[in-house]
């Protein structure tokens, strides 16, 4: 089942990315960079260029995938973001982007409490923890996590 990752241009997602290379896994990432869009095109990942804040592009990216990992980093980094104007403000779009895009299971990866979302299932993985891909390829790959 398709998954993306937004901010996948952050350590922590490309490290998500990585660990959930498969060639049986439609692996989606969202970016700003476009150096590293075209670094993991080349590795057959589908990519989202644009702003992360956008949340129409954030959900046209994220539609008909099963899983969302939201990299909180790309929140607030130093990208420009142009439709919000702080992290909370973007978590909040994301959290719409994908309820809309009707995405089932949603990862965050965060270090903070995320905005409450409408999907029927949501973890978080602290992005200080080593093993961070691992825990979130394992949640991608859980029949249910509650």
């Amino acid at each position: 089942m398709p998954v993306i990752v937004v901010g996948a241009d952050t350590e922590a997602g490309l490290a998500v990315i990585s660990e959930l290379a498969d060639p049986g896994r439609e692996i989606r990432a969202f970016v700003s960079d476009p150096e590293i869009a075209s670094d993991l095109k080349r590795r057959g990942v589908k990519v989202a260029l644009g702003d992360v804040s956008d949340d129409s592009h954030v959900e046209a990216a994220a539609l008909h995938c099963f899983t969302a990992v939201l990299v909180a980093e790309a929140a607030r980094d130093n990208r420009e973001r142009s439709f919000a104007e702080n992290e909370p403000d973007v978590l909040a779009a994301w959290g719409r982007a994908v309820t809309n895009a009707q995405v089932s299971r949603v990862i965050w990866v965060y270090d903070g409490v995320p905005p409450s979302i409408d999907v029927p299932e949501v973890a978080t993985v602290s992005p200080a923890d080593t093993d961070l891909a691992q825990q979130v390829a394992r949640l991608d790959d859980a029949r249910v996590i509650s």
